[in-house]
């Protein structure tokens, strides 16, 4: 019981930096953090960050790019990460009689429930949910579909991920050569999106967690809204919100943080060609 106070009560620097590639290009949406202490948050669009941590080994993680460190020993300002790319073994094309299939459906919806993205301070980047498919054959994902009940957080960019789920304990092992970004828009209204990745994504047999994550959103708002006094604040603002389903699903609240089981999932439906 004493470890989390320790942890916690650990003396936290001030770092600053941006995160480029090796031809000296702005890397965007990296997270960022120390995943064993549920630290982490997400640079921006154009590869800057700022965090405060502890004296330790700060990783960058982004699905295109091999994972950097940086030892952090105390505050440092303009900190410049190079990451370099992805060694990802060559896509390997499946001959053979293909049929259109689910391989991931919503569940059942719980009625009157909803999912909201929110946080007190209005950042939401970070936060990822998502739902467990498991593949008995090879499978082309040809479709992603979700909805968005309603969102009221200017700016908001949500990416979608693919894990393979292996070991015990579970470990979770991107699968994607380049990040599937969303723009969502402004709206009290239902928007539905159906995704065809660009990217030829082949699954083995085995099991996935397919993720939803935001990534980005209009710092200038949250802002805005932080300098709202709480009781002035529209209480619907800076959340977004999606229906519910019976299925189980993987949550974290952070960035690198831990992935932890959940019983409900926010319906995302994979479909694609299963191989025969």
């Amino acid at each position: 019981m004493l470890l989390p106070v320790c942890l916690y009560a650990q003396e936290r620097f001030h770092i600053t930096g941006r995160i480029v590639n090796e031809k000296g290009e702005a890397v965007e949406y990296v997270q960022i953090g120390i995943p064993k202490l549920g630290i982490g948050t997400i640079s921006s669009s154009d590869g800057h960050f700022e965090i405060n941590v502890p004296a330790d080994t700060l990783e960058f993680h982004h699905v295109s790019y091999q994972t950097g460190y940086y030892q952090v020993s105390g505050p440092k300002e303009e900190v410049v990460i190079v990451l370099k790319e992805s060694e990802l073994p060559p896509v390997v094309i499946t001959n053979g009689e293909k049929k259109e299939k689910y391989l991931l459906r919503t569940g059942t919806r719980i009625p009157g429930a909803a999912g909201v993205f929110s946080r007190p301070d209005g950042v939401i980047k970070g936060i990822e949910l998502g739902s467990v498919a498991k593949a008995k054959k090879p499978f082309l994902v040809k479709d992603i579909q979700f909805s968005i009940m309603e969102n009221a957080i200017p700016g908001c960019v949500a990416a979608i991920n693919i894990y393979r789920i292996e070991g015990e304990p579970e470990q979770f092992i991107n699968i994607l050569r380049k990040p599937i970004y969303v723009n969502i828009a402004l709206s009290k209204e239902r928007q539905d999106f159906d995704i065809q990745p660009e990217e030829f994504i082949l699954l083995d047999p085995g099991r996935y967690f397919i993720s939803f994550a935001v990534v980005d959103c209009d710092m200038d708002a949250v802002r805005r809204y932080q300098a709202t006094p709480e009781s002035e604040r529209d209480p619907r603002a800076m959340r977004f919100y999606m229906n519910l389903y019976l299925k189980s699903s993987y949550e974290r609240s952070i960035a690198l943080g831990e992935l932890k089981h959940y019983p409900v999932n926010i319906g995302i439906s994979v479909k694609g060609l299963e191989y025969q």
